[in-house]
């Protein structure tokens, strides 16, 4: 930094550190609690406006998922088997 920099701060007040000033918390909004029923309610409301995909595309994604996770669930044991094997030779 050089001496003309550190002018302009001293003229701007930039030079001092200012500690923060606290703010007061803002007033907080008492929410009133929903009751079982109406809680229910509102969620069988928000249900209704889902759009639910067909049975077919459910049962279709449910089948990938599953040999997805197969195949991942075979693809960890290999690499874990194989590597047990490595380190064995290497250091056995």
């Amino acid at each position: 930094m050089n001496r003309q920099t550190k002018r302009q701060m001293a003229k701007q007040g930039a030079d001092k550190p200012s500690r923060p000033e606290k703010r007061a918390a803002a007033p907080r909004e008492v929410k009133e609690r929903t009751g079982i029923r109406q809680y229910f309610s509102e969620v069988r409301g928000e249900f209704k406006k889902v759009a639910w995909p067909p049975r077919h595309e459910i049962i279709n994604s449910t089948i990938v998922v599953i040999i997805g996770l197969i195949f991942m669930t075979a693809l960890i044991f290999a690499f874990d088997w194989a590597s047990v094997h490595v380190v064995d030779y290497i250091f056995g």
